[in-house]
């Protein structure tokens, strides 16, 4: 008797009628896994729209500000490294191709890729910071600051506000990265301790989604920052 009242099965409980109960990783207030998923899935989608919404706003200002200031931008957007920018940009698709790769992995029960493709993807992650800070230490030094804090001797007042901009979009979006970071390192630990299979992958591929906003926005940024004249 106390076997069918306290005996579990796969990561299921028994009832003391020997039924099995709900999954482990399913909430109470859920009914099924099925719903569980569905709700997880629609919960990030409005997110990531949030997400859309705020850097969209953001491309609409430069937009708008270039326009009225366009050789105070063009001056501006030629002190920043395309190279850089460029291997920024290569560094963060290899991460959302490694972070999709993880995906799968949960998806296949493949513990130990899961492990390593979320690794590499927190790598490349902390590459793209790192050559971030570069970037801000060289504006820093030669004062391309955003508004009073402009110390750069130019002819052109105007171009403090293309920094403004370049600071508040790439600082926001790094921000994000951050955040990505978090959530991926999160996922991470909870792959250490064998949380995650075929059957219950959602908080991998709900981060994965993220991360895949999170590069996708950068991927505008470089070239409306780094590339147009």
């Amino acid at each position: 008797m106390s076997t069918a009242i306290h005996g579990t099965s796969h990561g299921h409980s028994q009832d003391h009628h020997g039924h099995h109960d709900h999954p482990e990783y399913l909430q109470h207030h859920f009914s099924d896994a099925e719903q569980q998923v569905e709700a997880s899935k629609l919960g990030m989608w409005l997110f990531l729209v949030t997400e859309v919404l705020l850097f969209g706003g953001l491309f609409v200002a430069f937009a708008a500000m270039r326009s009225l200031h366009y050789e105070s931008f063009h001056e501006g957007h030629e002190h920043l490294s395309k190279t850089l920018g460029i291997i920024n940009t290569v560094v963060l698709i290899l991460s959302s191709f490694t972070m999709a790769l993880g995906v799968h992995a949960s998806q296949t029960n493949q513990k130990k890729k899961l492990i390593n493709y979320l690794v590499v993807t927190l790598l490349c992650a902390l590459t793209f910071l790192v050559i971030k800070y570069f970037e801000y230490s060289e504006k820093f030094h030669h004062g391309l600051l955003p508004g009073r804090y402009f110390t750069a001797h130019h002819e052109n007042p105007h171009v403090s506000i293309f920094f403004g901009l370049y600071f508040l979009m790439t600082g926001l979006h790094g921000i994000h990265i951050i955040a990505g970071m978090s959530a991926i390192g999160w996922v991470l630990w909870r792959a250490i301790k064998g949380h995650f299979n075929s059957e219950y992958y959602t908080p991998v591929e709900n981060v994965g989604l993220y991360w895949h906003l999170v590069d996708l926005v950068w991927i505008y940024l470089f070239p409306l920052l780094y590339l147009l004249p």
